[in-house]
């Protein structure tokens, strides 16, 4: 890059990292936007980190591994192809993103709980996929 180009860009970074957001007092409708995106980031990163602890656990299962991404790609699918529709009745308004996150964020942390029911199994129990740690 141009070290011209790099000294142009300088001050967009101080203006957005200036411009932090006060999510529990959150009045505009991107500043909404912005708070409802990282509600999601933060439980689709606990979800990633328990898919992660789930397929450690069934490094000795490679059929179980399998069905578990699977299940985990179907689910996806379906996250998205849901709040799609769950937010199609704003599409194209400045809510949509705060509609569509709102959804993804509320199906995420319902996934989350799931999972760590897997994490939670007493040894022997036949009805979970999930060995005991």
């Amino acid at each position: 890059m141009h070290p011209r180009f790099l000294l142009a860009l300088t001050p967009l970074l101080f203006i957005t990292a200036a411009h932090a957001v006060d999510c529990d007092n959150a009045t505009t409708q991107g500043d909404m936007n912005q708070c409802a995106g990282q509600q999601y980031k933060a439980a689709d990163k606990e979800l990633n980190t328990l898919y992660q602890q789930i397929t450690q656990r069934l490094k000795d299962s490679p059929d179980a591994k399998k069905l578990l991404v699977s299940a985990q790609r179907s689910w996806v699918a379906f996250r998205d192809a849901e709040c799609k529709f769950s937010a199609s009745g704003v599409e194209g308004g400045s809510v949509y993103p705060l509609i569509y996150s709102n959804c993804t964020t509320s199906l995420t942390k319902a996934r989350v709980e799931a999972l760590k029911t897997y994490l939670k199994c007493e040894e022997g129990d036949l009805s979970c996929p999930v060995p005991g740690a």
